[in-house]
C-alpha cells in the first residue's frame, strides 16, 4: 500500500557549484560539490549528473562519493562553462539513521554564473547554491 510508504525528506544537503583556482593548469575550473550541513554523516552517497536542454543532452556521469562527515563536503566533478546554458541535474541518493535518502537538484540553464555567488554552508567559499 503506497500510503504505507515513508518517504524520507532531505534536509541539510546541498549541491554548489564553485569557481577555483586551478594551479596546476594556471586558470579558473567550475567545480561541483556536496554539502552535508547536518550533524550526522550520510553514508554510500551516489550521484547521477546530467545536463539537458530542448535540443541536446550530455552522457549521465555517475559518482560513488563514499561517506560525507557532519558539516563537511566533497567534490563532485569539474562542469565546463559550455554547459552553465544546459540545465544541470544531480541526483543523489544516500543513506542515513538507517534510511535511504533520494532527491533531484537542479541549476537552471544560465544559473551557473558569478551574479549568484552566495556564502556558502560549511565551506569556506561563495559559488551557486541549490537545496
Amino acid at each position: 500500500m503506497k500510503k504505507d510508504i515513508e518517504i524520507p525528506v532531505v534536509e541539510n544537503v546541498h549541491i554548489a557549484v564553485v569557481k577555483e583556482w586551478n594551479e596546476e593548469f594556471g586558470g579558473h575550473d567550475w567545480n561541483s560539490y556536496i554539502i552535508n550541513d547536518q550533524e550526522i554523516p550520510i553514508e554510500m552517497v551516489f550521484v547521477v549528473t546530467k545536463g539537458y536542454d530542448t535540443e541536446r543532452k550530455t552522457s549521465l556521469l555517475r559518482h560513488g562519493i563514499g561517506t560525507i562527515n557532519a558539516k563537511s563536503s566533497a567534490k563532485i566533478e569539474m562542469i565546463q562553462e559550455e554547459l552553465f546554458a544546459m540545465n544541470n541535474e544531480f541526483s543523489v541518493s544516500f543513506f542515513a539513521e538507517g534510511k535511504l535518502f533520494d532527491k533531484k537538484y537542479l541549476f537552471r540553464k544560465n544559473s551557473i554564473n558569478e551574479n549568484a555567488f552566495r556564502d556558502l554552508p560549511v565551506m569556506k567559499q561563495r559559488g551557486v547554491l541549490v537545496s
